[in-house]
């Protein structure tokens, strides 16, 4: 197919200071732009899947040190995505529950790997990692579209975001990290009713090697819930 599609840069002013650094204003303006700028995406009709993403450090792939953020538009939506999507819907298909309500108050209860919590986000280290100190925020109430997010629930989905990200700095001496949007795809709203977006943190903590990239399966040297313990202590 034709390689259609939009690659938009959201950088900040500061030269030094990323993410979990820049002040409660400056943070939430940023995901406000990600959504004003998403929903301007919508209105092209080759576009099926729009990806929001920030990496951070050289390992994490970033080729400038300037704080920047990344909007990609695509005519696909991609295979980690359609994984997550099809996962969700068989859930829900089963037990007419999102699978994701059920793993944020399955966390909860356990009280082992939440890291962070306020009145309407939730961070923990999921149950099957697939890397060392990955880290989950969903909003808590069920929102399969971040486009459709109210700015109250965004803003403290950013306030969790930042949270883990500090705790992540002083735990593991600044790590390189990548962090990025999960949400439902453009089109063809009505059968996404079950996804619940969120996003991902990945911190750059050892190098995939010859088993993971044969195999496609991931090593995880540090079991979630010790990760979460640590991380807790620094937020």
């Amino acid at each position: 197919m034709p390689g259609v599609g939009h690659h938009e840069l959201l950088i900040t002013r500061d030269h030094n200071k990323n993410f979990p650094h820049l002040n409660k204003r400056d943070a939430n303006l940023v995901f406000r732009a990600f959504r004003d700028r998403y929903s301007s995406l919508l209105d092209d009709k080759e576009i099926a899947y729009i990806s929001i993403f920030h990496n951070w450090g050289p390992k994490a792939g970033a080729s400038v040190y300037h704080p920047h953020y990344q909007m990609i538009a695509v005519p696909v939506v991609p295979p980690d995505t359609q994984h997550s999507l099809e996962g969700s819907k068989l859930y829900s298909k089963k037990h007419h529950k999102c699978v994701h309500c059920v793993q944020a108050k399955m966390e909860k209860q356990e009280k082992k790997r939440v890291i962070f919590e306020n009145d309407c986000a939730i961070a923990f280290a999921p149950f099957v990692s697939r890397s060392e100190f990955e880290i989950r925020v969903f909003p808590k109430p069920h929102i399969p579209f971040f486009e459709d997010t109210p700015m109250p629930v965004i803003d403290c989905m950013v306030e969790a975001l930042q949270k883990v990200l500090r705790a992540l700095e002083k735990s593991l001496n600044y790590p390189d990290y990548n962090f990025f949007i999960h949400t439902a795809p453009v089109k063809g709203k009505k059968q996404y009713e079950h996804y619940h977006w969120h996003i991902e943190i990945e911190p750059k903590i050892n190098i995939p090697a010859g088993f993971e990239l044969s195999t496609g399966i991931e090593i995880n040297a540090v079991d979630p819930d010790e990760a979460a313990k640590l991380l807790r202590k620094y937020v």
